[in-house]
């Protein structure tokens, strides 16, 4: 039997509980801790209806003083969510889901949303406006979910995704995965998530352990999108991930402000190899209502990678995709 630890996280699962029930909500308290009271304060939404949610872990990687930090623009609602535009469903999430939580949209896979809660709220995300309470895949046990997949043996991939899934306890993830394994035509599992990155106190023995002895080929997807989100922490907690067994790959979002620039992506793909990471797909930002003023043209978009194709290995130029509402796969914009 294998022993894994995360040394320089070695908390217990309640300590990481409590970091998330800890995260900084009001967002006065976060230009507070960042001293950027003056600097902000009139550019804030104080009372957000997509409310904030940020861990210690992640603030603590902020630039103090600094306005413009990438990884404060990635959480802090600002009035420009007011003004933006956008739509509430961009990528037919609710067309695709013939039960509560379960989309599916592409051959030979499923995505079942988990849960509806993050560690992280960003103020980009695509499902800020997803109705969680009406399709909670989690009632009943998951029966609903996992009788469709059992009826459709063409499925040999699921997708856990949210909110996030690593939200979820080992005791609730453990049996989730016990009850998938026992379907024999199911091969792959997939976690697409962000706590690695913003909690990673979330990643304990007994999670690894989880991760170690399922049957199935695990790939997780984290969610990177500027190379300051990686301290040795978080180096340590991915490189551990990738020692159990875990196959790991990064999806970004294109972020106007936030790392619209080849230097800023280009240092995003060195440091998440580093640290045992491939970059896997460049998102261009998902029409969400009250996100549009992150939005980078297509144009940029390409341009962008065309720099990055000049500076870099293949393997670890992502894939720049979109996702279309209705389309049978992510479109590719520009893939090498």
């Amino acid at each position: 039997m294998h022993n894994f630890s995360v040394a320089a996280t070695s908390q217990s699962p309640r300590d990481w509980r409590r970091e998330l029930a800890e995260a900084v909500s009001d967002p006065r308290e976060l230009l507070s801790l960042l001293d950027l009271e003056h600097a902000l304060g009139d550019s804030i939404i104080s009372q957000p209806g997509f409310r904030l949610r940020v861990p210690m872990a992640y603030i603590a990687k902020m630039q103090k003083g600094n306005a413009n930090d990438p990884l404060l623009r990635q959480v802090l609602p600002m009035l420009d969510e007011n003004h933006s535009g956008g739509v509430a469903d961009p990528v037919g999430d609710l067309d695709a889901m013939p039960v509560p939580g379960l989309l599916h949209k592409y051959h030979g896979r499923i995505l079942l949303l988990t849960t509806g809660a993050c560690a992280v709220h960003c103020r980009y995300c695509f499902r800020r406006h997803f109705p969680y309470s009406e399709a909670n895949p989690a009632r009943g046990g998951w029966r609903q979910a996992l009788d469709y997949i059992r009826d459709h043996s063409d499925i040999a991939e699921v997708i856990l995704s949210g909110g996030d899934p690593l939200v979820l306890d080992n005791t609730r993830l453990g049996d989730l995965l016990q009850q998938l394994e026992q379907i024999p035509h199911l091969k792959w599992l997939r976690i697409h998530t962000r706590l690695p990155v913003v909690l990673p106190s979330r990643i304990d023995a007994q999670l690894l352990q989880l991760f170690h002895h399922s049957r199935f080929r695990l790939t997780m997807v984290i969610h990177v999108n500027h190379a300051n989100e990686l301290s040795d922490i978080e180096a340590t907690v991915l490189r551990t991930l990738s020692e159990t067994g875990v196959t790991l790959l990064n999806q970004s979002v294109l972020l106007k402000g936030v790392n619209d620039d080849a230097d800023t992506l280009t240092a995003l793909s060195k440091s998440l190899y580093e640290v045992s990471v491939l970059p896997y797909y460049l998102h261009m930002l998902d029409s969400v209502r009250g996100a549009m003023h992150f939005d980078v043209s297509r144009h940029r978009a390409t341009a962008l990678l065309a720099q990055l194709q000049t500076r870099l290995p293949g393997y670890l130029v992502p894939r720049l995709v979109q996702e279309i509402a209705g389309a049978d796969s992510k479109t590719v914009i520009f893939a090498i």
